[in-house]
């Protein structure tokens, strides 16, 4: 029989989960984290059959989508194999994955036929030494490969992810919409979140509304509101030249979603983190490690930890660190 979806203290319904499978990745996104990063030990990270079983918990009460994250989770060996256990859980309805696109060229096709339903892929620029700079590693070519072999793989309704700097790439919005409409994709832009000390840049500099992306846009293409959602903080807008994709708009500084806030994300630690802003968080990998074969004691932990979800986030537009947590340790 299928749980109902969790619940927090808010009555807001909890079906969503987001899983960081890795904190590493192969590229070093300026705004992500620190050049140079110090990644986690092996003893402190989930097995995959601890994430396995976390998985197989939250489905059991009630969710009903999970997202598999990073760091870059591709780079995670036997995560395809991880993709086809978890895409078999009974009630779960769908299983998604965001990623750079670097490893997709040789795994798209493996993930496709290992059940996973969806992708986000992260592209903030289209020109090959500004998309290295804000990378830092990253090659635009390999990713732009990435993208098509999913397309060949058989996925639709693929996304690309945008975080827009104003004088870093915010001159590059339209091409990149129209990369989107080029290859039938969705884009979502989104605003720089204040996760982790960055020294590179100055966030509070380099903010770019939506508003202003979508100002931007108008310049050439006419946006049409939408109600339609994807279970994410996505706000969705059609374009009249191009109804077959979405546009869409994830504002933590300018527009708060978090009175729809129905996802809580699972650390590679196993770490329960209940907002994306806040400290709040459970140690379920304690619980699942001292109480092997017991899944109820899993699932008892979960449903307490609903308690600590908070209403909001508090995001401001400076410098300060606000969580000092990297985004690459968060779980996308």
């Amino acid at each position: 029989m299928l749980h109902p979806p969790l619940a927090d203290s808010f009555a807001r319904k909890v079906d969503y989960l987001r899983i960081s499978v890795t904190d590493r990745c192969d590229f070093r996104c300026v705004y992500c984290m620190a050049e140079t990063m110090q990644f986690l030990p092996r003893q402190r990270v989930l097995t995959l059959e601890e994430i396995h079983e976390m998985a197989r918990a939250f489905v059991a009460l009630g969710t009903r989508k999970i997202r598999l994250t990073g760091g870059e989770p591709l780079v995670r060996k036997g995560v395809v194999e991880l993709c086809r256990n978890i895409a078999a859980l009974p009630g779960l309805q769908e299983l998604c994955m965001t990623s750079n696109g670097s490893q997709l060229g040789k795994l798209a096709a493996p993930l496709f036929d290992a059940g996973l339903k969806r992708l986000n892929i992260s592209l903030d620029s289209l020109n090959p030494a500004r998309f290295r700079e804000l990378t830092r590693t990253g090659d635009l070519v390999t990713v732009i490969a990435g993208i098509d072999a999913a397309r060949r793989a058989g996925f639709t309704h693929t996304k690309l992810n945008c975080v827009v700097m104003k004088g870093r790439n915010d001159d590059e919005i339209l091409d990149l919409v129209q990369f989107a409409i080029d290859r039938e994709l969705d884009i979502s832009f989104i605003e720089e979140m204040p996760l982790g000390a960055i020294s590179e840049h100055s966030r509070a500099e380099t903010f770019c509304s939506s508003a202003q992306v979508r100002e931007r846009i108008a310049e050439r293409f006419t946006l049409l509101a939408s109600a339609e959602s994807t279970q994410g903080p996505s706000r969705y807008w059609r374009l009249a030249e191009a109804p077959n994709i979405r546009v869409g708009f994830i504002s933590p500084h300018s527009h708060n979603f978090c009175a729809t806030c129905n996802r809580v994300r699972l650390t590679v630690e196993g770490r329960l983190l209940l907002c994306l802003g806040n400290e709040h968080s459970a140690d379920l990998k304690a619980v699942l490690r001292a109480h092997p074969g017991q899944p109820q004691k899993l699932e008892k932990a979960i449903v307490e930890a609903m308690r600590l979800k908070p209403w909001r986030h508090d995001f401001q537009l400076n410098d300060d660190v606000q969580v000092v947590r990297f985004m690459n340790m968060t779980g996308g």
